[in-house]
């Protein structure tokens, strides 16, 4: 007499079916999305009480030292710390910045905290503060 999920076989060991093969399985895959979707949500969710302390803007503000003003062509070289918003290591670099007038407000050696992202395909300082 044969059963549908199987029986022994001449081992002694359950031997399945192929439908219950793939029921289990399906039920592993299953649980295994499952699992990884709430892990997911949990590390997505995980720093947001941290992230309400600061702006989204200021807390991808990076430290920099000014080492160059172009006014004639509206840009700075700056020093900097980590773009973590732009996925860039420390380096010097140049800048454009949004508003030209702004080169009057700074000097090379200046510290700045600053905001770079890219306008109209430059990396361009879109906001900053000079640190005393």
């Amino acid at each position: 007499m044969r059963h549908t999920a199987g029986g022994l076989d001449s081992t002694g060991n359950l031997r399945l079916e192929n439908s219950v093969k793939t029921a289990i399985a399906s039920f592993c895959v299953a649980l295994a999305t499952i699992s990884s979707a709430s892990v997911l949500a949990a590390d997505e969710h995980a720093g947001h009480g941290a992230m309400h302390a600061a702006s989204p803007a200021d807390a991808a503000m990076s430290d920099g030292l000014v080492k160059k003003i172009d006014k004639s062509g509206g840009k700075l070289t700056i020093a900097h710390g980590p773009l973590a918003n732009l996925g860039m290591p420390a380096m010097t670099m140049v800048f454009r910045v949004k508003d030209p007038a702004w080169l009057d407000q700074i000097k090379d050696g200046d510290k700045l905290r600053f905001l770079a992202d890219t306008v109209n395909g430059s990396l361009t300082v879109v906001k900053f503060d000079k640190v005393k």
